[in-house]
């Protein structure tokens, strides 16, 4: 059954339902925003649903400028960019439109646009967020068109270091958008391969949100219901593009899965992150080749919960083990590559890969500690394919 178009506030105001992209004007004068900054990336910016949606604002009045310099893995100077753009058209708010990489660097820029830091002095360490200015950070509305990452409910962003190669997590808890559109119908034209590599993305963030330590049962639970709707609704988004009930509950567990993660993300984040800042590979193609062997790795952490998780799912085959077989027999009906070799990344880097995953933010809340050579090991087996090295 589809679901009803339907308001709730978790963690922030989120207008689901089909058609809600009409109501974008009205989320602007919610929030006082009289010439936002359209903001999505470089490939959305020529697809009809961009020009549907400031068709809208158009006939609504808005004045706004469209901002659309953003890669796939967004970088430093894309924010530094957009910034200027945002300060030289005097604009008052932030419309962020797009998959994880325009939400990412829409939020990044409207948090630094009223900043006198630089960027990475609000890199995710310590107590930096507090160095913020708080009468400095743009409102936003965020409005995802894939159902992955769930930035759309995220109080941070993922921006590459182009100087040095590394993915840096920006955060602030005035980041989050203050109103998320999420509307199943924006997400028609996704192709089959991202519907995939977005939705396994989702699942990923849900599974180390569940397997990270520390008690939160609320985030435990979002993530358990993210996972179980994924498994119902993934295969049948990437079967039948079409379908909006698949549609939008994927668009709902994606910002499930990144309410789960406040708790925690763990090893698979941790080497996907340096691969994403090296061989700009789409971040959830990465995170789904990766994902078994991390379960491997981890097993002795996890075991009971991967029991409990097993049996939500209704697999024969429990524990562990059943989720990776799980795991290996999803990404194979909805082909995607079983080693990170197939996408053309060898061990040639895998010492440094190691040694950086390391410094990632997710390592900490990994499910069980692991160390520079842990990690090294990890993505070896990635590339190669063979689980039983872990």
């Amino acid at each position: 059954m589809q679901i009803a178009n339907t308001n709730w506030n978790y963690p922030t105001t989120i207008w689901f339902g089909n058609g809600r992209i009409n109501e974008i004007a009205q989320a602007c004068k919610n929030l006082g925003i009289d010439n936002p900054l359209f903001v999505t990336d470089e490939g959305l910016v020529k697809l009809e649903i961009v020009d549907v949606t400031l068709d809208i604002l158009k006939k609504e009045g808005i004045s706004f400028s469209v901002y659309s310099d953003v890669q796939g893995n967004p970088t430093e100077q894309n924010v530094v960019n957009g910034v200027a753009h945002y300060i030289k058209n005097k604009h008052d708010g932030v419309i962020a439109f797009g998959g994880g990489s325009a939400l990412d660097a829409a939020k990044t820029i409207a948090f630094m646009s009223g900043q006198i830091r630089s960027l990475w002095d609000f890199e995710d360490v310590g107590d930096n967020w507090s160095y913020a200015d708080l009468a400095g950070i743009a409102p936003i509305i965020a409005i995802p068109t894939t159902a992955g990452t769930g930035s759309e409910v995220g109080r941070a962003s993922v921006i590459v270091d182009e100087k040095i190669h590394v993915k840096k997590i920006i955060f602030h808890p005035k980041m989050i958008p203050a109103i998320v559109i999420s509307d199943p119908e924006l997400t028609l034209g996704l192709p089959p391969h991202i519907t995939a590599w977005t939705g396994v993305d989702a699942m990923v963030h849900a599974i180390e949100a569940y397997c990270a330590p520390g008690f939160h049962p609320m985030a435990d639970g979002i993530a358990i219901e993210a996972i179980r709707i994924i498994a119902n609704y993934l295969p049948l988004a990437v079967k039948d593009g079409k379908n909006l009930e698949a549609r939008g509950q994927m668009l709902v567990a994606a910002s499930m899965g990144a309410t789960a993660f406040q708790k925690g993300l763990g090893s698979v984040h941790s080497v996907a992150h340096q691969l994403g800042a090296i061989y700009n590979k789409q971040h959830g193609l990465l995170n789904a080749i990766i994902l078994p062997y991390a379960l491997k790795q981890n097993k002795a952490a996890i075991e009971d919960r991967m029991v409990h998780l097993s049996k939500v799912l209704g697999l024969e085959k429990q524990g562990t083990e059943g989720i990776i077989d799980y795991i290996i027999g999803l990404r194979r009906e909805l082909n995607i590559p079983h080693t990170l070799k197939e996408i053309d990344i060898n061990e040639d880097n895998a010492k440094e890969i190691g040694e950086m995953a390391f410094k990632d933010p997710s390592t900490p809340s990994n499910a069980s500690p692991v160390n520079a050579a842990d990690l090294e090991k990890l993505f070896r087996a990635a590339v190669s394919g063979n689980l039983n090295s872990l």
